[in-house]
């Protein structure tokens, strides 16, 4: 064989590389950097983290199971705190453990909204029997609904109209949100508690503060 289809075999067999050119080489991954990274993003934050954004703040690829692992080592790291770190439907956060609540109430007295019995079983309707219209929710409390109740609901982000049934009139077809999951500090309707719980647990999850 000639030198000529020699050098010609050659070039195609390995890649030419430019002089000057940069090759780019995989970082390693700081675990212990990126949890301290995780908590500082979770604790200046309002709002739950979704994982997708919590990997954005890695300096390299990172793989789901790395951040899920080092947020349940935080979480771990929590306990005995007044702060714990919870999962969401929305992602995670952190917030004041419920038995601080007394305590943070001395520099915040006001108190959140309560809401009436027609309002919370209303909202339990919705969120068990979803999704539901106007008339379903009359038929099922036997009583008439306000559009106020329904009006409230949405203003507080926790239901929200995802259709309408295909009967005469059309009527609007409700379902609760992911807002609702967070407030109530789940994962998802799966871990919903029963009526007479669901109103503690809103009072608990508008009280508490972010850290």
């Amino acid at each position: 064989m000639s030198g000529q289809a020699e050098d010609l075999l050659q070039s195609e067999a390995e890649p030419v590389i430019e002089a000057g050119a940069v090759i780019e080489m995989a970082q390693p991954i700081d675990a212990a950097r990126l949890k301290n990274i995780l908590e500082t993003a979770l604790l200046t934050t309002q709002e739950p983290l979704s994982l997708a954004e919590l990997k954005k703040l890695s300096d390299a690829p990172v793989e789901n199971n790395l951040v899920e692992n080092l947020l349940e080592q935080l979480a771990q790291e929590c306990a005995g705190r007044g702060v714990e770190l919870n999962r969401v439907a929305n992602g995670w956060r952190f917030r004041a453990r419920p038995e601080m609540q007394a305590y943070l109430d001395r520099l915040n007295p006001q108190k959140p909204p309560r809401y009436s019995r027609a309002v919370m079983e209303t909202l339990a309707i919705i969120a068990y029997r979803q999704p539901v219209t106007r008339g379903d929710i009359e038929e099922i409390r036997g009583v008439a609904v306000s559009a106020q109740i329904l009006k409230t609901l949405e203003a507080r982000g926790w239901i929200d109209v995802i259709g309408t049934r295909d009967t005469p009139g059309k009527p609007s077809l409700y379902a609760t949100t992911k807002q609702l999951l967070d407030d109530l500090n789940l994962r998802s309707l799966q871990e919903l508690p029963p009526l007479e719980e669901m109103n503690s647990l809103i009072e608990q999850g508008e009280q508490a503060p972010m850290p």
